[in-house]
């Protein structure tokens, strides 16, 4: 965690700044992360595959995939490019193919809820069924509401009180 004068990605202005790519990245640390969120859907029944916007999500939800198929779970990642793309296949999602899959949307940690949002409007148009989102680390910030008010469910391993800065 770093401590200063931030700007986020909602554009909201932060004096703390979460970058979870530091552990989610890290050898020692994305392997427990995997494992954290493994357990923390483990409720949600029939999901296929995790996933969501790029960047935050990308090393989420793959170590929920390698984690989940250590322990024997079929779980495929994907990966929710921000525009799709202008050549090749212009695809906007990447990854198994998700129609009528259900699927857990993921994010290292979320302020508004605008990444993951953005990640089910385009999972939606490729006709998967969004069981739900994950995050991280809730930033307490509004996000759950708007995920939640969305129609969404939404869950968090970690909120500012278990980071000590609530």
């Amino acid at each position: 965690m770093f401590h200063g004068d931030f700007t986020l990605t909602s554009g909201k202005r932060a004096s703390f700044y979460v970058d979870l790519r530091k552990v989610s990245l890290d050898h020692r640390v994305a392997p427990l992360i995997g494992q954290v969120m493994l357990d923390l859907i483990a409720d949600v029944p029939g999901v296929s595959a995790v996933g969501g916007l790029t960047m935050g999500a990308d090393p989420i939800a793959t170590a929920i995939l390698h984690q989940g198929a250590a322990r024997g779970a079929v779980l495929d990642a994907f990966v929710v490019r921000k525009e799709p793309k202008d050549h090749g296949r212009g695809r906007q999602v990447e990854g198994p193919e998700l129609a009528g899959k259900r699927v857990i949307v993921v994010e290292d940690t979320s302020t508004t809820g605008g990444s993951p949002l953005k990640a089910i409007e385009a999972l939606e148009k490729v006709g998967a069924e969004i069981a739900g989102v994950a995050v991280v680390v809730d930033r307490s910030t509004g996000a759950r509401e708007v995920i939640e008010g969305a129609g969404y469910p939404y869950l968090a391993a970690l909120d500012l009180t278990d980071l000590g800065l609530a």
